[in-house]
């Protein structure tokens, strides 16, 4: 059986191309169908490693009695959250509203025109421990769809009219939003296991890069010390992969032992900017080892040979989860022989019994030390005996957002390490989306087998532009702070609400929909606002300009506004407006032909370094050879060369080992 999904480049759609369930993408050629033969859209979001999405589909869309409801009763439409996170966006927000909270696979049930009037996420087949089964909601919503539609029609009338609500901006950003930001990670930090709260557990680096500036900026020690223990534990768990590193999607316990077993692009790119960041605070050198082998796990396993990065591994092997990643002694044994084996076994927690299915995780949670090298040669062979024994599938869709992220991290990895690899490995990521992803000043939001998705997201141009803003603090190469200051243009032209400040996620050249979601939140990964806020304030300070400084201060009100009912959901905010309080460091280079390319490797890496191409008015030469100009705390230093520069501008941390 084939349907309307054959030709798509989405890896989801295309798992779905022979479901007996007459699927089509969403297109005019979907609704078009509904209206004439009076059917509601069936509409399905989700991506190609997601469990859940997996178990549904076998469950109930390659069941031929389903499909058969599906097919007569409805038109069947089915989306990939990760090519059309506005669509996401929208119906993620109606799911909320319809059931309190949300996930995915989303279900939604609508109109022609778009209109939700039911909503949810999983269902089984039939009726199962208190929930309905698919097959009874599918019947009874095409009952009330033939006798009862004006109250279905009035559902989705109020829903759709309670999304255009606008929130007033508060007056100002205080101080007093980090306060509380800082008192809610206290209150709920979890002391024995690291993280906050209970079970599930995200990674959700950006909330440990606001504590780790809160002890940089005011000696906090206790936010370092809840930095510092969440990054321990995550690594020790079964969170990270001991055997081909990376971390996965989330831990289904408190201790970080039994990860939801997907691999995110995104999680690794912000938790290797959350452990070089632990490296720089501390000296420590298991942060720097940490974040190497996360970026050796996507370079090896999740990078194109055209430079940009796959978005995801799955959790599921040969339809089982985990079953790539888990254990038993004997297989263990059988690899690495007798005594390798059996101190492999006792060093990664490899038990008879197990811990996930009878099988183990590999994890050093009882480990008397992070770090052992004499493990490390046995690694290769469990890696290759790993890959024959299942099969893990990829995502290799191409995201401009993930990938952005992924290129800043490497680049604060490259300042860490002093490893050209890492920059050049940026580099050519970057210069990927230039030629694949970007069209002058239009991003495109995905790429994949040859073709673009669809127009750039507002989390696309934060990101990039957070990207070539790192990219130029890794190289001091004036390229890619011009081609930020392109772009941020170009974003206040698309996306932009001059009338109540704050960014849309879908911008002017984007498909409309049900409404234009602003997203403001902090969830896997921070949102466009935020990072928008992160990005204004460092452009200010390189470049200062009137028209960026409007912008930058009602961003500033609207997401005060936006993070005032619970500041810790709003880190990366957060983060700009500490910053914007109290500015780090501003260096201003006067050069004189001085090779600068060793600048960022001794800098502290907050500061703002601005490259002046000739000497101005008030910023001369000092002895006739490159000169710095220091601004801190609110005061300037007298102009210095390089060597006093080194004295007053020291790199923090201290070495330590774990």
């Amino acid at each position: 059986m084939s349907n309307h999904l054959k030709n798509q480049t989405s890896p989801y759609l295309l798992q779905h191309a022979d479901n007996p369930v007459d699927w089509y993408p969403r297109s005019e050629e979907a609704f078009s169908k509904a209206r004439p033969e009076d059917k509601p859209i069936f509409l399905r979001i989700g991506d190609s490693t997601c469990h859940w999405c997996h178990v549904m589909a076998h469950e109930s869309f390659e069941d031929l009695e389903i499909a058969g409801i599906l097919n007569k009763y409805y038109v069947s439409v089915k989306v990939d959250k990760e090519e059309r996170p506005d669509i996401d966006s929208v119906y993620m927000a109606v799911c909320q509203a319809f059931t309190g909270s949300g996930g995915w696979p989303t279900s939604i049930f609508m109109t022609a025109e778009q209109k939700p009037f039911f909503a949810g996420t999983y269902f089984p087949k039939t009726a199962r421990h208190g929930s309905i089964g698919l097959k009874e909601l599918l019947l009874m919503i095409q009952q009330k769809w033939k006798d009862r539609r004006e109250a279905l029609l009035c559902s989705a009338d109020e829903i759709a009219a309670a999304f255009h609500q606008h929130h007033a901006p508060a007056s100002q950003a205080e101080e007093a939003l980090l306060d509380a930001a800082l008192q809610w990670h206290t209150q709920n930090f979890d002391a024995s296991f690291g993280g906050f709260g209970g079970a599930p557990k995200f990674p959700a680096p950006h909330h440990l890069l606001f504590l780790m500036q809160q002890y940089e900026k005011h000696g906090t020690r206790q936010a370092l010390n809840m930095a510092e223990t969440t990054l321990q534990k995550m690594y020790a768990g079964g969170l990270f992969d001991h055997i081909g590193y990376g971390f996965c999607r989330y831990s289904t316990d408190r201790s970080y032992l039994v990860p939801h077993f997907e691999k995110m692009l995104y999680d690794n790119a912000l938790l290797i900017l959350a452990y070089c960041k632990a490296h720089e605070l501390t000296g420590r050198s298991f942060y720097l080892e940490a974040a190497q082998k996360t970026a050796s796990y996507i370079l090896t396993e999740m990078t194109s040979p055209n430079g940009g990065f796959y978005s995801a591994q799955d959790a599921d092997s040969d339809g089982e989860e985990g079953k790539y990643y888990v254990f038993t002694p004997e297989e263990i044994i059988g690899l690495l022989g007798q005594a390798g084996g059996a101190a492999f076994c006792q060093r990664f927690g490899i038990t008879k019994s197990g811990n996930f299915a009878g099988k183990s995780i590999p994890n050093l949670l009882r480990a008397e030390k992070l770090t052992d090298e004499r493990f490390d040669p046995f690694l290769p062979l469990l890696r290759e005996y790993r890959r024959g024994r299942a099969h893990l599938h990829t995502d290799d869709k191409i995201l401009t957002a993930w990938n952005a992220l992924m290129i800043a991290a490497l680049c604060r990895l490259y300042r860490c390490s002093r490893k050209p690899g890492y920059l050049e490995a940026a580099k050519k990521a970057q210069g990927f989306i230039e030629t694949s992803l970007c069209r002058q000043n239009t991003l495109y939001a995905s790429f994949r087998d040859g073709r673009l998705g669809a127009h750039g997201f507002l989390d696309d141009y934060a990101s990039y532009m957070f990207a070539l803003l790192s990219l130029y603090d890794a190289t001091l190469e004036r390229t890619f702070l011009c081609r930020a200051v392109q772009l941020t243009r170009e974003t206040a032209v698309q996306y932009w609400d001059s009338e109540h400040g704050g960014f849309y996620l879908s911008g002017t050249e984007n498909e409309p929909l049900l409404f234009r979601p602003k997203e403001c939140y902090d969830g896997a990964v921070p949102s466009g606002n935020s990072l928008m806020a992160y990005v204004l304030v460092r452009l200010n300070a390189l470049l200062p300009d009137p028209d960026t400084e409007n912008i930058l201060n009602k961003q500033f009100a609207y997401m005060a506004g936006e993070a005032e009912p619970f500041p810790a959901g709003s880190s990366m905010f957060l983060m700009a407006l500490s910053d914007f309080l109290e500015p780090p460091p501003l260096i201003t280079v006067v050069p004189n032909g001085e090779d600068l390319s060793g600048l960022p490797f001794v800098l502290p890496s907050d500061a703002i370094v601005k490259i002046l191409e000739h000497p101005l008015e008030g910023y001369r030469l000092l002895n006739n050879e490159t000169t710095f100009y220091v601004c801190r705390n609110q005061s300037c230093l007298p102009p210095m060369n390089m060597r006093q520069l080194m004295m007053e501008v020291p790199k923090q941390g201290r070495s330590q080992e774990i």
